[in-house]
């Protein structure tokens, strides 16, 4: 029997504009996708990213002609592996997933032999403000431990002091999404460790960060945009000491853990992020929260309203994941997708 898969975009407002180097945002974008079996579900969300170039509706496009392929038990990992790595792969990998921990009443932690999940620090995020606004925002987060702040190569300097003057007993995490330029990182990597900045997020283009090859800096650099899967490694030794993985560049959780692993036995520290979403967008991802140095995975800390099962923060701390949500292997969720699924049975 072939599987059914469904998908469609969802939408959840944010609870305020989220601004980076590349512009801003009032709203997450998201597509969910179900697979069923005939007597079990499994469901995912992914978040589609203009910077990789994908849409809503490519990414729905994509996952509308893998399932006409006729996608079933014993053939579905092979399908999905064939798509590149992105949302589409991410959202019916994920839900494939959920699906067989479903189909063999067990949890997806314990088909992939993980170990329990801890609670975990996870950071907060300021988006690009001015200074004194941005100092008012790391105020109101009452002494954070770790805080990831969006910068682009205006104020720098101006704008970090005012954080850590504002949040003297904070770490940061400096984010540029490929904003900066040589030139700027190299004029103020080392007022920045003197600001507690203790990593700082893909500073120059993608495609010109062959410069940090010659740059030996003085706060750890992490690779967001530049690490999508196992193979961009090699190429990112000796110009990155960190690399952020997250469900949508790798194409799911599948390519995650492979990742995870081979990018630690190169001596990589990681980072487990995560793109603006709900928690199903997080809840993957949420099993290796034991194999990162750095945690940000505040999505749904961003959007205004989540969804029911959703993680809980309990001051700064990430709670492990509700079973009620995804992966458990239990039918606590069972209503709750099926009839998200009868709402979406329409082709994909």
């Amino acid at each position: 029997m072939n599987y059914q898969i469904v998908a469609s975009n969802q939408h959840f407002p944010l609870k305020s504009v989220f601004r980076i180097a590349r512009g801003a945002k009032t709203m997450a974008e998201v597509v969910v996708v179900i697979i069923f079996d005939g007597n079990n579900y499994g469901w995912a969300e992914a978040v589609p990213y203009a910077r990789y170039n994908e849409s809503i509706a490519g990414v729905l496009n994509q996952i509308k002609q893998l399932s006409q392929l006729g996608i079933n038990k014993s053939n579905a990992d092979k399908l999905i592996a064939t798509l590149p790595p992105g949302a589409a792969r991410n959202a019916l990998d994920c839900a494939l997933w959920d699906l067989k921990a479903n189909q063999q009443q067990t949890s997806v932690r314990q088909l992939l032999s993980l170990p329990d999940v801890p609670t975990c620090i996870t950071a907060q995020t300021l988006s690009i403000d001015t200074p004194q606004a941005m100092a008012k925002a790391v105020e109101a987060l009452d002494n954070p431990p770790l805080v990831k702040v969006k910068l682009d190569n205006v104020d720098i300097i101006e704008k970090m002091t005012a954080l850590q003057q504002a949040a003297p007993d904070s770490q940061f995490i400096v984010d540029a999404n490929e904003g900066w330029s040589i030139i700027d990182l190299q004029s103020c990597a080392d007022e920045l460790k003197q600001l507690n900045v203790i990593l700082i997020e893909q500073p120059l283009p993608a495609d010109g960060d062959h410069d940090l090859i010659y740059y030996q800096s003085p706060v750890a650099l992490c690779a967001d945009e530049s690490c999508h899967t196992q193979s961009d490694l090699v190429y990112l030794q000796n110009r990155y000491q960190a690399i952020n993985i997250k469900l949508d560049k790798t194409g799911g959780l599948t390519e995650a853990i492979a990742l995870a692993s081979e990018a630690k036995a190169l001596g990589f520290e990681l980072m487990l992020g995560c793109m603006v979403g709900s928690s199903l967008a997080m809840a993957p991802i949420s099993l290796l929260t034991d194999k990162g140095q750095y945690i940000d995975l505040e999505g749904p800390l961003i959007i205004a309203n989540d969804r029911p099962s959703g993680f809980e923060f309990k001051q700064v701390r990430m709670q492990p994941l509700n079973e009620n949500l995804w992966g458990s292997g239990s039918d606590s969720n069972y209503q709750t997708v099926k009839e998200l699924f009868n709402d979406l049975i329409i082709d994909v």
